[in-house]
């Protein structure tokens, strides 16, 4: 049985949903999409086109960390998707759930993400907030256990990268580099 505890991250648009499903899928455990967790005044704020705050994220981050933090102690993997855009909310991830929760960055352009953005429907936050969601973004330090991916890559190989990443981790080996 797979045990990992993974955060799919990134901005709006790098497919955090699609991939962390899919990955979720290939370790047969379950996901939670991050955004279902939100109170619903931070979907109202988004959705209005609003940033949400490092005050407005706190109580979400918590949840989701609850959640991991729950699965580990359950002895059950789980793979949520949640944009953890700054070091200090993946440091709060860290410390509710688990010190070896992994981190898989979605990384993209900013042209490509903003085409996915305006081609996505029935989403609660608009194309607009990608800009404050790249000003705020810290992109993982070496030191934060944090897997790589180009979202310029079809979901297929990324997710067939990160399933080989993640039992080469399990055997104890040093897996590709990030």
């Amino acid at each position: 049985m797979h045990t990992g505890l993974y955060v799919v991250m990134g901005v709006a648009g790098s497919g955090k949903s699609l991939i962390g499903a899919r990955l979720a899928r290939e370790l047969h455990v379950e996901f939670v999409e991050g955004d279902d967790l939100h109170p619903p005044e931070n979907v109202r704020r988004m959705a209005a086109g609003i940033p949400l705050t490092d005050d407005d994220r706190k109580g979400w981050l918590t949840k989701i960390g609850d959640r991991l933090r729950d699965a580990k102690s359950a002895g059950l993997g789980l793979v949520v998707s949640c944009s953890a855009l700054k070091r200090i909310y993946r440091d709060l991830l860290r410390s509710v759930a688990a010190a070896d929760l992994r981190f898989v960055y979605l990384a993209g352009s900013r042209e490509l993400l903003a085409e996915r953005l305006a081609n996505r429907r029935g989403h609660f936050m608009p194309p607009s907030l990608l800009e404050s969601q790249l000003a705020i973004l810290e992109e993982p330090s070496p030191d934060e256990r944090a897997w790589v991916c180009d979202i310029s890559d079809v979901p297929d190989a990324i997710v067939a990268d990160l399933a080989t990443r993640v039992h080469d981790s399990h055997r104890g080996g040093a897996g590709p580099t990030p």
